[in-house]
């Protein structure tokens, strides 16, 4: 840890007296200088901590990045010793004064996450080899799309500073959490002690420390930036070439995950000229037995990508790095990266599901539930034939919407095209043609679907055996889209 187990419980003493957590934070600024914080402009929190008080010095040392008196960090840190603070890095010299020496963040109602400073708020300083990483968007963005239900073990890989642990920690019974930085496992461990947490932290390069070992959940933010393996930095850059760490950790997972187990983990990968991103992907579960759900959320082109991560760790003044970086990406024919998350279960089926597609509209959060119905809906279809699903019955989903566009012509207006929208859950859309969108109207519950479709049949002069063949896959499609909900005998 960073700091002993006694200076952790100082420390913890420190901030919870001072009432240095979000809330307790947010109470003193007020809501114009809390969102004033988040825009990176401290001018209304530093005027309404000038008191310098315990919770005002800490604010202004760790949320607003200034220097401040010694005596004055002292009293604030109290009973935590400044020699101890100085010799765990919480705190810096900096002028005539201490700065913070790490990103201490109050986090949720009572936790606290310890990382390194940020790049941003220290321009020009050259970021550590094994610079550990704060709450970003990418952990914010796994954090969002994990599925929450209770398990008995979990497994965070590449864990930085435990922030995915410690929400681990809300469902599981055991947590595990792996890194190949000895630093970054101090910084995590520091967080578990910091919030109460237990957790079991091994050192090494993704899977390797728990090989042989299964786990109920797995969730990984991997280095997973793209480029030819050239490593600087271990929380971006994985050692290996290309999109190869998210095919290697599809490869791994059937050997992690407990029967009915679930793996979820953030993931880049390339689209070369002439190739179909999505079939790419796909061959990274070719035989691994998974089901696999992969959503596309973002794609960049190569230059605004390379200018991301350069920027991200301070190497924007590097044009002989940038170059070579683009010069890779020609070289092999990439045209954009795409940014996504991959969500595996070991569902014990000779036939896996793989869906790889684009998802880039907003969803209704926390996406992990949605994650988590998806799975929810394949179990209901794997386990029904046609007849199966025929002798279901079924309802639109709740508010679903119909949208049509129409062209003004002499006889009026002509429909040319009508769009079903879910405006909740995942808020897909779908062009459908008339007879689909009878079939959704008419989904109320009531009846089966083999009912519905001879009504239909009859009224659009259609054989019932043809349109209930041809009925099978589309209701199955709707049914994984949510757009139609299975109702319960």
């Amino acid at each position: 840890m960073l700091l002993s187990p006694a200076g952790v419980d100082a420390l913890r003493t420190a901030l919870t007296r001072a009432r240095f957590t979000a809330n307790g934070i947010a109470d003193r600024l007020g809501p114009q200088a809390t969102g004033a914080v988040a825009r990176n402009d401290y001018r209304a929190a530093l005027r309404a901590t000038e008191d310098r008080d315990p919770l005002g010095t800490l604010i202004r040392v760790f949320i607003c990045d200034q220097t401040e008196p010694e005596p004055v960090v002292a009293a604030a840190l109290a009973p935590l010793t400044v020699e101890e603070a100085l010799a765990g890095g919480l705190v810096e010299p900096h002028g005539e004064g201490l700065r913070a020496g790490v990103d201490l963040e109050p986090y949720g109602d009572d936790w606290f996450v310890l990382a390194d400073v940020p790049a941003s708020a220290r321009p020009g300083r050259p970021l550590h080899a094994e610079h550990v990483l704060g709450i970003g968007g990418a952990t914010q963005t796994l954090i969002g799309a994990t599925v929450r239900r209770p398990v008995e073990t979990a497994l965070d890989l590449g864990t930085g500073s435990g922030v995915q642990a410690l929400h681990l920690s809300t469902h599981a019974r055991r947590v595990t959490a792996t890194d190949v930085s000895e630093r970054a496992l101090r910084f995590a461990a520091t967080t578990a002690a910091l919030n109460g947490q237990d957790w079991e932290l091994l050192r090494g390069d993704l899977v390797a420390p728990v090989a042989g070992r299964r786990f109920d959940l797995v969730v990984s933010n991997p280095p997973f930036v793209v480029g030819p393996g050239t490593t600087t930095h271990v929380y971006r850059d994985s050692g290996r070439v290309g999109d190869a760490i998210g095919a290697e950790l599809a490869a791994a997972a059937p050997h992690l995950l407990t029967e009915g187990g679930t793996m979820q983990y953030l993931a880049n990968w390339v689209h070369v000229t002439g190739e179909d991103w999505a079939e790419r992907v796909t061959g990274w579960f070719a035989g691994t037995g998974l089901d696999a759900w992969v959503i596309q959320r973002e794609v960049a082109d190569p230059m605004a990508y390379v200018n991301l991560w350069l920027t991200d760790v301070g190497e924007t003044a590097d044009p002989q790095r940038m170059a070579a970086w683009l010069d890779w990406f020609d070289a092999h024919k990439v045209e954009a990266v795409g940014f996504g998350i991959v969500s595996l279960r070991r569902a014990g089926h000779d036939e896996p599901i793989v869906r790889v597609e684009d998802l880039r509209q907003r969803v209704e959060p926390p996406l992990g539930d949605r994650v988590g119905e998806w799975f929810d809906r394949q179990d209901w279809l794997r386990a029904r034939d046609t007849d199966g699903l025929l002798a279901a019955r079924y309802r639109a989903a709740d508010g679903l919407q119909l949208r049509q566009e129409a062209t003004m012509g002499e006889e009026g207006w002509a429909v040319d095209r009508q769009v079903l929208a879910m405006p909740r859950g995942l808020r897909w859309s779908e062009e459908i043609d008339p007879l689909v969108l009878a079939l959704v109207g008419g989904a109320d519950g009531r009846l089966p679907l083999r009912d519905q479709l001879a009504l239909l049949a009859a009224a659009h002069d259609v054989a019932p055996d043809e349109l209930a063949e041809a009925a099978g896959p589309i209701v199955a499609h709707l049914v994984e889209r949510g757009i139609v909900e299975p109702v319960a005998d």
